[in-house]
């Protein structure tokens, strides 16, 4: 059943401005079979009036609504991540199609769809929680899209694929490691980085992007991240003997 296929999926906005936006938001989620909202640092109330005017009959969608303070909290247990953009770039990453990147998130269980801020859309930093990127099309003219426009035109190409199929998840993916157990991962690798002077703190950030996208590529399973993880333990450790033979 489409339900089924779409149970799995959360949207996600970061830092949503207008509780008009949120509440049509909630009602376009409504009418694709999507469930899950989870608003990061909400700037609205997504149980005012004007929220609840624009949901309709999705109101239970707004009072279902999970709020958390960061991103990363609102990925806790995801597996898979997109995130949207609607600006070019400074940091090397593949923007894809909607209807291209989108049936991905519905081949598994917890898996996100991100949507930035009204007023500036995703940053670089918070887009480093993503494994692939899409950019809706639109004339050149006028490019820019409305927040509930852009989740409308997304949940739309969800619904679409779910009700064509619904896929099954690959045998690897069943360890698939979360979204979470990644970012200890990237963050403990990036000590390890800086420790051995691989890294440097000025140049730090880019060059772990880097890292990001070939880890993000290989969709590690959580045994694979336990195994990397212990390895840079060792590294630490083998470091720290090293500096008391020293002293």
């Amino acid at each position: 059943m489409v339900e089924t296929a779409l149970a799995g999926v959360r949207i996600v906005l970061v830092e949503p401005a207008g509780a008009l936006n949120v509440g049509a938001i909630a009602r376009v989620m409504k009418n694709s079979a999507l469930e899950h909202l989870v608003l990061v640092n909400p700037q609205c109330d997504p149980l005012s009036k004007e929220a609840q005017q624009m949901a309709v009959h999705a109101v239970d969608i707004l009072e279902n609504a999970v709020q958390v303070a960061t991103l990363p909290e609102a990925l806790v247990d995801c597996t898979r991540a997109i995130a949207t953009t609607a600006r070019d770039r400074d940091i090397p990453i593949t923007l894809e199609h909607p209807r291209t990147a989108l049936p991905w998130l519905i081949e598994q269980q917890n898996t996100a769809l991100i949507f930035g801020p009204e007023y500036r859309g995703l940053s670089n930093e918070e887009l480093k929680y993503a494994q692939r990127f899409v950019r809706i099309p639109t004339s050149d003219r006028y490019p820019s899209l409305n927040l509930a426009t852009s989740v409308a035109i997304c949940a739309y190409e969800l619904f679409q694929r779910a009700t064509q199929s619904t896929p099954t998840a690959l045998p690897s993916d069943s360890d698939a490691a979360s979204l979470d157990m990644l970012e200890g991962y990237y963050q403990q690798l990036e000590r390890v980085l800086l420790d051995i002077g691989y890294l440097y703190p000025h140049t730090a950030a880019s060059r772990m992007q880097k890292f990001r996208q070939v880890f993000n590529r290989t969709q590690l399973t959580a045994s694979e991240v336990a195994m990397l993880r212990g390895v840079l333990s060792q590294i630490q450790w083998a470091l720290q003997q090293k500096t008391q033979e020293k002293s």
